[in-house]
């Protein structure tokens, strides 16, 4: 079985400051996913980890066969269909993941009938960055697409979280095409609900079956849950010279407890 115990992190902070990012983000651009991920993880180290929602399972088989025991987080947000659950279950026991399953603090709100950020933010956007902060990760990788919609189309292969991190997505470039044919050419973990006209999937009251993002909060004007907001991208006009490419900082030593 893999490791859904503790997540134990060691190492100096590492940040990548706007022109730096840039620059790489320019190098990794057009490079192949494989390589984008050796890049991350050759530069974050343990600060890094992979955040996956189980809709596929596509840039966890991808990363955590190249790298054994990768961090990888799951925002539990109590509302997720039972076959997605059913799927981060399979894929754990399976691919040997070094799993964290984050949930929110007791008493977040649950304004998902009206489609509210309030939701959203208590329960994905707030626990992953207290997994971010308490497990002391600097980067981490992210299954977006630009396939995914028009709210994703301009994404970058590196991008800066609004908490300063560094968001790296590996299959930037891929397109629904590319995912089916990974995950058939490696026989991968499949959410039940891909075959049921789910072409996103997220919390049960807000996803229906429906081409692309169409299908979430489908009856409002509403098209993010906040954690990919905003697309900060870093290849932003250069700002002036004598910016340090990166932020140090003191060691830490936390540990990222999972929950059962």
């Amino acid at each position: 079985m893999g490791n859904l115990q503790t997540a134990t992190v060691r190492a100096t902070p590492v940040r990548l400051g706007p022109r730096a990012g840039r620059v790489v983000g320019a190098q990794l651009e057009d490079a192949a996913a494989e390589e984008i991920i050796d890049w991350a993880v050759e530069t974050y180290g343990p600060r890094l980890c992979l955040t996956t929602s189980f809709a596929n399972t596509v840039l966890v088989h991808l990363a955590t066969r190249r790298h054994p025991g990768l961090d990888v987080i799951f925002l539990d947000t109590g509302f997720h269909f039972a076959e997605t659950l059913a799927t981060m279950r399979e894929a754990f026991s399976r691919y040997q993941l070094n799993l964290t399953v984050v949930r929110p603090e007791a008493g977040a709100a649950e304004l998902w009938a009206a489609g509210s950020t309030t939701c959203c933010e208590a329960r994905k956007v707030e626990p992953l960055d207290r997994a971010m902060t308490d497990g002391g990760f600097d980067a981490w990788l992210s299954g977006l697409r630009r396939a995914d919609g028009p709210t994703r189309a301009t994404a970058t292969t590196l991008q800066t979280d609004r908490h300063g991190r560094t968001k790296i997505n590996p299959l930037v470039r891929w397109t629904d095409d590319d995912v089916a044919a990974y995950a058939d050419a490696h026989d991968l973990v499949v959410n039940p609900l891909v075959k049921q006209g789910y072409g996103s999937i997220g919390c049960w009251p807000c996803t229906e079956p429906a081409e692309g993002r169409d299908g979430r909060w489908a009856e409002t004007t509403k098209t993010e849950c906040g954690l990919h907001l905003p697309l900060e991208s870093t290849t932003e006009p250069a700002e002036p010279p004598g910016e340090p490419a990166t932020e140090p900082g003191a060691p830490r030593h936390d540990s990222v407890e999972a929950e059962s």
